[in-house]
């Protein structure tokens, strides 16, 4: 039997079986259309009545066909004359902008091309991405936004989304009803911007590349949708020095002063949108946790940092067990890096096992070893320095580690816990590149048959261990995945292993969509399992074990579906939906939600929308 890893047996509770699938993954999704019944808003084109004409039509990005409004469309909305004669299909639309797209030398130029063509035109930019999504999905999102993001002041040209600043909270309801007055929001994603991937602290560098993500992967009607900064100021000294800059020139606000002026923020979305989500993405460490912990159980609230890689990592840890043909509760496992990330994993695999396998928190607590910049987490460094409160509860009894070899700083170190602990699991969050040596790699599949190892630092440069290395220091054994995409690794038979990308994207527009079609009062911990557990069910390597554990990220609308499905069902069993449905009814009702960039015919309605 091997350590850590049994066999199963009748009784076991496999976390991984959720659905029950008549085919193997590769046919799960033979065709995009086929997933979603006749009449949902993928099988049909329904009649818009717009209240627009003329140049307010050709200049609204949401309503703007351009070439592609027929002729009756031109006639009808006062455009004779303002477009060529010729009439597009989207498909050429499409074709054309691609070969514009091409023509852009360096990935910000491709983001800025794109983000061009999004204030054009929504439809034609998100049919646009959604055609490729794996060569655009890095332009919109990580790895480029980051840098676009970086020089958001340089690259402004047109605002987007809403903008509230700390030195302004007098007037913010006035701001925010002013903004939002006739539109009705399903989904808010708001920032500090004070932890940016990568690049930490850009003051009032707005991402939309979440709320983009929503709509291509989620399916969420991106006119449904606010992005909105918190501008509290900036401790980053360059923004602070640049004449350019477009936010708050003021140190970042912190304390009670910064806690207010989040609250304000916070009532006004519950005030006036009380059924919507609201995103909380790229909050500091010292925030993040508690804005989550303060405002889940009055409104529905989700934070990505936290939740969404908590969650795709449980899915795929889900799938490694399941290759193992073991439980999540027989794991031994070490988090290396305690930021919002780590820490969120920690959280949502102790829960998960709570849920799944009936251990108690203190029992669940007892299967994880935290290391961050202070070395394993021990009982003793919770007295003597300032650990945060949420690492206390995996805090190493002392007891544990006498004979221990420490560093010359005293710190308990990877290898020394690996050699100990002999652990299953090992997950990177340090943006350590590197960290995972091959000692500590060999010394991981030393200790069991199939070590599962997931360096999930981003970007790739700060990955923990190259998973090429990682699978040639195994031999193989190791279960690997990453969170940024690399190419395949050798098998000792020359079979190619798919590294599986760990990419939130994989479940958060997912949690978000059945969460958002179910009206529920609140994103709840089981709703977060649920999802993860379809994820899981859908990875290949459970047909194959050495596949991927995770699905391509081109199925990422599909899987999104479906794990939207999953949260929505769980919505209803345990009560937190507002909706008066069966779960029997989700699919049916989760296919007429499902927003999908094509053109609707136009018919002019001076009551319509605008």
């Amino acid at each position: 039997m091997r350590d850590g890893q049994r066999k199963s047996s009748p009784g076991h509770k496999h976390c991984f079986l959720t659905l029950n699938l008549n085919t193997s993954y590769h046919r799960l999704f033979p065709a995009e259309d086929s997933m979603y019944p006749e009449g949902s808003m993928y099988n049909f084109k329904p009649q818009y009545r717009v209240a627009l004409r003329g140049e307010a039509l050709l200049t609204s990005s949401r309503f703007n066909k351009g070439t592609a409004f027929t002729l009756a469309e031109r006639k009808n909305f006062g455009l004779g004359g303002r477009l060529p004669c010729q009439v597009n299909t989207l498909d050429d639309q499409c074709k054309r902008a691609y070969a514009q797209f091409q023509t852009c030398e360096t990935p910000i130029r491709k983001n800025s091309f794109l983000q061009s063509l999004k204030d054009q035109n929504w439809v034609l930019y998100y049919s646009l991405i959604s055609r490729h999504l794996r060569e655009m999905v890095p332009i919109i999102y990580t790895p480029t936004e980051a840098e676009a993001i970086s020089e958001y002041s340089h690259l402004f040209r047109r605002s987007e989304g809403l903008y509230l600043t700390l030195k302004d909270q007098d007037s913010m309801e006035e701001d925010f009803l002013e903004q939002t007055k006739g539109r009705d929001f399903d989904l808010i994603v708001c920032s500090d911007a004070e932890a940016i991937l990568g690049i930490g602290d850009q003051g009032v560098g707005i991402s939309t590349a979440k709320s983009a993500i929503y709509t291509l992967i989620g399916g969420m009607d991106p006119s449904k949708s606010l992005s909105v900064t918190l501008d509290v100021g900036t401790d980053n000294a360059d923004l602070l020095n640049d004449d350019l800059y477009v936010g708050w020139n003021h140190e970042r606000v912190r304390g009670e002063e910064y806690d207010q002026f989040l609250d304000k923020f916070v009532q006004l979305v519950r005030k006036y949108f009380p059924g919507s989500l609201l995103h909380f993405e790229d909050f500091g460490v010292t925030n993040a946790q508690k804005l989550l912990q303060k405002y889940r159980t009055t409104h529905s609230v989700f934070n990505d940092d936290i939740q969404g890689t908590g969650a795709v990592t449980l899915a795929c840890i889900m799938a490694a067990v399941g290759v193992t043909k073991s439980k999540l509760s027989d794991q031994r496992y070490i988090i290396f890096g305690a930021g919002s990330a780590g820490m969120g994993i920690a959280h949502q695999l102790r829960d998960a096992i709570v849920q799944i396998n009936d251990f108690n928190e203190s029992q669940a607590n007892k299967l994880f070893y935290v290391i961050d910049k202070d070395g394993l987490i021990t009982e003793e460094l919770v007295i003597t320095t300032s650990v945060r409160p949420e690492l206390h509860p995996f805090a190493r009894p002392n007891s544990e580690w006498h004979g221990i070899q420490r560093d010359e700083d005293g710190k308990i170190c990877l290898l020394e816990v690996v050699k100990h602990v002999k652990p299953t699991v090992l997950i990177g969050c340090s943006t350590l590149a590197g960290a995972f040596t091959e000692d500590v790699v060999k010394a991981m599949a030393a200790g069991c048959e199939r070590p599962i190892i997931l360096p999930l630092s981003n970007p790739s440069k700060l990955v923990e261990v190259n998973p090429e290395d990682a699978n040639d220091w195994t031999r193989g054994k190791a279960l690997l995945a990453t969170g940024s995409p690399f190419p395949p690794a050798k098998m000792a038979n020359g079979k190619d292993y798919i590294i599986a990308e760990c990419n939130n994207a994989l479940i958060y527009p997912g949690l978000g969509f059945g969460t958002i079609l179910t009206q529920s009062r609140h994103m709840t911990d089981s709703m977060i399992i649920a999802g993860a557990r379809r994820l899981a069910s859908l990875s290949p390597a459970l047909s194959d074990p050495d596949d991927a554990l995770l699905p391509d990220f081109v199925d990422a609308p599909q899987v999104n579906f479906e794990v939207g499905i999953a949260v929505a069902e769980q919505a209803i069993a345990e009560g937190t939906a507002r909706v008066n449905w069966l779960q029997e009814q989700v699919r049916h009702e989760a296919s007429k939600k499902v927003w999908k960039p094509i053109y609707r015919e136009y018919v002019y309605d001076e009551q319509g929308n605008r």
